[in-house]
């Protein structure tokens, strides 16, 4: 499948008739994304579904998966971050009614956001890309560390230093 799908959904409607969507996004059409990835290539497998939760209450859940270049904070190389994270999203009307079903479920598990008739499920996906990055991306080992050894290797002392300026 491809991003082809209408992205403007009734995010009420959408969990009242416990919908469905599917599709997969190529990484350069998300913007956002884009901006935390070392380029634009690879794709987003995504799926969302409606319904309503144990608490009555309208309720998406998403998920996404797909492989992205990340820049290594430790040898500033890219390498290829496998993404694979679900959700649940409980919708509330209003900023205060998020903020009630918050309290009702108390569930840290569980994100409550704001539903509207106009949402943009491309959007929600996008962040749920977002939120499965790592904050400070490495390798598990980075396969070059000589220019990196070679780096610590020069660091001197600072009283190395002195010591030369001290010879006669």
């Amino acid at each position: 499948m491809t991003a082809q799908v209408a992205s403007v959904i009734d995010a009420f409607e959408f969990c009242r008739t416990n919908s469905t969507r599917e599709g997969v996004t190529p990484v350069a059409e998300m913007a956002r994304l884009v901006r935390d990835c070392a380029d634009a290539s690879g794709s987003i497998s995504w799926h969302a579904e409606g319904g309503t939760s144990k608490h009555g209450f309208p309720q998406m859940q998403m998920a996404v998966a797909g492989t992205v270049q990340l820049t290594c904070q430790r040898c500033l190389n890219p390498f290829a971050y496998e993404i694979d994270s679900a959700t649940t999203l409980l919708l509330g009307e209003s900023d205060a009614h998020a903020d009630e079903i918050e309290e009702i479920v108390d569930d840290e598990t569980i994100d409550v956001i704001v539903g509207t008739r106009s949402m943009n499920l491309m959007d929600l996906i996008e962040d749920e890309a977002l939120l499965a990055l790592p904050q400070a991306p490495k390798h598990d080992v980075c396969p070059d560390t000589a220019l990196l050894d070679s780096v610590k290797g020069e660091k001197k002392s600072p009283f190395d230093a002195l010591r030369e300026l001290k010879k006669p």
